[in-house]
């Protein structure tokens, strides 16, 4: 802890004098971004670097200094935090470089994100005290872009905390209109919570299964907005009340899971095994949906307590100890190389990557969307409806679990597996039986693609798929069949 004490010392000397809106000192906001990253786990150097991350761009620090005091570790992470906040465009330019800035300091290392994820969560806690011009922008910037990164790369600890403070700004009437009608009845839900949960113990204990941790949740409510949205009638969403039970195997789960459903009646298809199939994010678990007998119906979370940790804390909790041959402790996070093309990865920083895991598609998708990205006015557009869509899950025959973007279509499915197979494309099978290539995947389906070596993209592509990228994999590959 002594390298945190020094970077403490030295970041509150540098900041001195400066204050933000509030009228409280620059520094605590500091200090805050860093107790954030410890509370997510990350190790000393990112905490560091959480410290420090201000100093460079707001305290005319150099970086040169920062790695001469603590390391070129804790430099590599500042320079990339820096980065991101020393743009000087204007509007959307500098929105959109400020996001392309964002995707490639991510890919080159995660923890950047951490911080960068942790410095605006402590700013949307003291959203209140910046001037109202600029309260929208920032909570609409958080709402559509840094809560749904959070949210695929599963840390929903900092998804649901940034979304349930944008939430007010972004959209005032609707947020007071659903706080008011959830007050009117949190005490009546909550009492039938406690009482369910008893039960379930009960339940539980008959079978044996004494070492378990049960509690509940409310849902949050953006989240409980966005399903509003989707489904038009609150009656019709079942996991506004959601009772966890964690246990110590995936063997325990599935005995819980016999435990409820020779209790309670379960809803015919409301049984979700993200154990045997997890999501893309790797979040894993099994879901069921009940009715506890008194007229109200509850969704069941069934995890380990590893399957619960991953799901609080996602890629974060990958990031481990390492003692080098220096003594000192490295984090290292073992699929960083991975995230991008070898080009991308400076050569100083090699030292600080090991790979030992695969990165989910969709961040190394991001990277290259960006650098091909030009016309501005769509970016953002594009970028939303693209990654932070509302998602469906599609599998191949083997059981490949593919995320794509609602609405998606056979030739966005191909293209997403690899771009030779959406090239070669000649037809596809949802459920075994042959599809129109238009046809809209649904949550589930298994997507079997047909390709022949002689086969090419049609031009008529473009306008049947759903993804921005998908259209420039067609596109691009027929400017190269033009050009023979």
């Amino acid at each position: 802890m002594i390298l945190i004490d020094r970077a403490y010392e030295f970041a509150r000397k540098a900041h001195e004098g400066q204050t933000r809106h509030s009228g409280e000192e620059y520094f605590i906001h500091v200090v805050e971004t860093a107790k954030i990253l410890a509370e997510l786990g990350m190790g000393v150097t990112t905490v560091v670097a959480g410290l420090l991350h201000d100093t460079v761009e707001d305290c005319e620090i150099k970086l040169e200094t920062i790695e001469k005091e603590f390391g070129e570790e804790v430099a590599f992470l500042v320079d990339g935090v820096t980065k991101l906040g020393s743009l000087r465009y204007n509007g959307a330019d500098r929105h959109n470089e400020s996001l392309r800035k964002l995707f490639v300091a991510m890919s080159e290392d995660i923890r950047v994100l951490m911080i960068k994820l942790s410095d605006r969560l402590h700013n949307m806690r003291t959203l209140s005290h910046v001037p109202n011009e600029k309260q929208t922008r920032i909570a609409t910037e958080t709402l559509e872009i840094y809560a749904p990164i959070a949210y695929r790369l599963g840390i929903r600890k900092l998804n649901r905390e940034l979304e349930d403070l944008a939430f007010p700004y972004v959209y005032p009437k609707e947020f007071e209109n659903l706080k008011k009608a959830m007050k009117e009845s949190e005490r009546e839900r909550l009492e039938s919570l406690e009482k369910f949960i008893n039960s379930v113990k009960k339940a539980l204990a008959k079978e044996g299964l004494v070492k378990v941790k049960t509690d509940f949740r409310i849902k949050g409510l953006y989240s409980l907005y966005k399903k509003i949205q989707d489904k038009k009638d609150i009656e019709k969403i079942y996991d506004i009340n959601a009772v966890r039970i964690l246990v110590d195997t995936s063997a325990d789960c599935y005995r819980v899971l016999g435990v409820i459903h020779g209790s309670w009646k379960p809803l015919p298809g409301r049984i979700k095994d993200y154990i045997a199939f997890p999501k893309p994010n790797g979040y894993q678990g099994i879901h069921t949906t009940i009715f506890t007998g008194d007229g109200d119906v509850v969704e069941i979370q069934i995890k380990t307590h590893d399957m619960h940790k991953f799901s609080e804390y996602g890629v974060a909790s990958h990031i481990t100890y390492k003692s080098g041959k220096t003594g000192k402790d490295e984090e290292t996070l073992g699929w960083i190389k991975s995230l991008l093309p070898k080009t991308l990865i400076k050569e100083k920083h090699k030292s600080f990557l090991e790979t030992t895991k695969d990165v989910p598609h969709w961040i190394k998708e991001l990277v290259a969307y960006q650098e091909h990205s030009t016309d501005k006015e769509t970016f953002q557009e594009n970028l939303k409806n693209d990654f932070f869509s509302n998602r469906i899950f599609a599998f191949s025959p083997k059981g490949d679990v593919v995320d794509l973007p609602i609405d998606s279509t056979p030739i966005d499915f191909a293209y997403s597996i690899h771009s030779d197979i959406g090239n070669h494309m000649i037809g596809a099978k949802v459920g075994g039986k042959l599809v129109s290539l238009e046809t809209k995947l649904q949550n589930g389906d298994i997507v079997e693609i047909m390709t022949k070596q002689s086969a090419r993209p049609n031009l008529k592509w473009v306008d049947m798929c759903k993804m921005p990228m998908t259209k420039r994999h067609i596109r691009t590959e027929l400017s190269r069949m033009s050009k023979k």
